[in-house]
């Protein structure tokens, strides 16, 4: 069973989107929004894809302010999870904000808050998910 990691800062977010991931994708969630456990969880290969909010008002990463484009960058970077499919997710969704946040993070995808289309959404998550079990 693929898992996702959703890396949100708002519990009722997180509910929901886990809820629908596990209920309409069969998918295995994890939560968190400490981002040493993010990268301890990349690292572990413990997780398939990672939906990573944008906006993240309280994490920290070696004593600095990070936020979601920030903890993609430093996992892209990486040799080791630079393959993991890292999906954003923003509720700033202006036109061209979605080119920039891609090209700036380097993330796989991007789904905009608040989900309305829970299939689409699911569908989304897994089209990047990685074919091999």
């Amino acid at each position: 069973m693929k898992t996702v990691l959703i890396v949100e800062d708002d519990p009722i977010n997180l509910r929901v989107f886990s809820k629908i991931l596990t209920k309409r994708g069969g998918l295995n969630v994890k939560g968190t929004e400490d981002v040493e456990e993010v990268m301890k969880i990349a690292h572990a290969g413990d997780a398939d894809i990672i939906l990573m909010d944008v906006s993240l008002a309280h994490s920290v990463y070696q004593g600095k302010p990070v936020d979601g484009i920030k903890i993609t960058q430093m996992l892209k970077a990486d040799a080791q999870t630079s393959n993991l499919p890292i999906i954003l997710v923003t509720a700033h969704a202006m036109e061209g904000d979605r080119e920039n946040f891609l090209k700036q993070s380097g993330a796989d995808g991007y789904i905009s808050k608040p989900v309305v289309d829970h299939q689409q959404f699911v569908d989304q998550i897994l089209a990047l998910l990685p074919k091999n079990d």
